[in-house]
C-alpha cells in the first residue's frame, strides 16, 4: 500500500488543467487506451504515419519509442511532431541512455515550444542490448531523476534551481512500472519514488501474470489515484513467444499460450485472440492498457473491437 505520506506529496510541478487530449481522459477517469508504435529506421516516416493514423479514434494516445532495446531509429521527438501535425495525440518516450542533464533539458523544452506534452521518463536500455554495442551510454540521470527534472521545469527552474528566463514548461511525466518484477520490494520501492517524483501515468511492461498485476494493483499501488495501464503484447506465433520468453528479462509467457498458438491453424489469428482476451482481463484489474504489435500496429483497431472497447469519442 502506497504510504500516505506519498499522497501529500506538492503538486505544484503537475500542470493544474488538462495539458493535453490524454491528460484530459486521465481527469475524467476514463479507461484509457495506448498504441506503441516504432520511429522509422532512417529518413522516411510515412510508414509510421500510415499506421499511427490507423490508431485515429481507437487510441488516446500513441507512444514513440525512445531507441527502445539501444536500436537506433528516428528521434522520438522529431517522430512526436510528425504525428501531431497528423492529429495523432503522441506520447514522446525519453531516455537517459544518450543524453546528459543539458540535452534533456534542451529536448523537454523543445518539446514544449512544438506543442508536445506528453513524456515517458525512462532509463533506457542497456547499449549492449542494441545495434551499437560500441556506442557510449550517458545515464547521468535515471528515470526518477529526469521525473523530478521535469517538475523543476514546470515550476519555471532548471536542473540547478536557476529561473527559466522564457518561462515554463507545462509537461505531463509519465513513468514505466514492472509488476512482474522479481524484487517485490524492490517494485513497491521504485513505484512509490516515481509517484513522488511527479509521475502522472504508468505503463507497464509486457504483462504476462494477470494475477500478478491483480497483486500489485491490491497491495502496491492501492490508494495512489494515478492510472497504470497493462503492457498487452501481440503475440505472433510460438516461436515469437519463445524468443520473448529468452531475451526479455523478467517475462515468461505462459506454455498454455504457447501450446495454443502452436496449435493454431491461424497463429496470428490466435495471438489476436489472446490479445483481446488479455484487454478484457485487464479491464478488471486496472485504469488502462499499453497495446504493442510491433510492426503489425495495423491489427489494434481489430484487437480492440474483439475485445468489446468502443471507438474514443472525443
Amino acid at each position: 500500500m502506497i504510504d500516505s505520506q506519498l499522497l501529500s506529496v506538492s503538486t505544484s510541478s503537475v500542470p493544474a488543467a488538462p495539458v493535453s487530449q490524454f491528460h484530459a481522459a486521465i481527469a475524467r477517469g476514463d479507461f484509457l487506451i495506448t498504441a506503441e508504435v516504432m520511429p522509422p529506421k532512417g529518413g522516411d516516416p510515412s510508414h509510421m504515419i500510415e499506421m499511427a493514423n490507423l490508431l485515429k479514434g481507437r487510441v488516446h494516445a500513441v507512444n514513440i519509442t525512445d531507441g527502445s532495446r539501444a536500436v537506433m531509429r528516428m528521434s522520438s521527438l522529431a517522430a512526436a511532431v510528425l504525428l501531431s501535425q497528423q492529429g495523432v495525440e503522441p506520447i514522446c518516450q525519453m531516455a537517459c541512455r544518450d543524453r546528459n542533464c543539458i540535452a534533456l533539458q534542451a529536448d523537454l523544452m523543445g518539446a514544449q515550444a512544438l506543442g508536445i506534452r506528453n513524456v515517458l521518463a525512462l532509463t533506457g536500455d542497456p547499449i549492449k542490448a542494441g545495434d551499437h554495442p560500441d556506442a557510449k551510454g550517458v545515464f547521468e540521470l535515471e528515470s526518477v531523476r529526469l521525473l523530478k527534472l521535469i517538475g523543476k521545469l514546470n515550476q519555471g527552474f532548471d536542473f540547478n534551481d536557476k529561473a527559466l528566463p522564457d518561462g515554463a514548461t507545462t509537461l505531463l511525466a509519465g513513468a514505466a512500472v514492472d509488476p512482474q518484477c522479481g524484487s517485490w520490494s524492490g517494485l513497491q520501492r521504485r513505484f512509490e519514488r516515481k509517484l513522488a517524483a511527479g509521475a502522472q501515468f504508468f505503463q507497464s511492461q509486457l504483462i504476462s501474470d494477470f494475477n500478478r498485476l491483480s497483486k500489485f494493483m491490491d497491495q502496491v499501488a492501492v490508494g495512489c489515484h494515478t492510472p497504470v495501464l497493462a503492457g498487452i503484447f501481440l503475440l505472433k506465433s510460438a516461436k515469437n513467444a519463445q524468443f520473448i520468453n529468452r531475451n526479455v528479462p523478467g517475462v515468461q509467457i505462459p506454455q498454455d499460450i504457447i501450446d495454443r498458438l502452436e496449435r493454431a491453424s491461424d497463429p496470428l489469428r490466435e495471438g489476436m485472440t489472446i490479445a483481446a482476451e488479455q484487454v478484457q482481463m485487464a479491464r478488471q484489474i486496472c485504469q488502462g492498457v499499453h497495446l504493442m504489435a510491433v510492426r503489425r500496429e495495423d491489427l489494434i483497431p481489430e484487437i480492440l473491437d474483439m475485445a468489446g472497447v468502443e471507438a474514443i469519442v472525443r
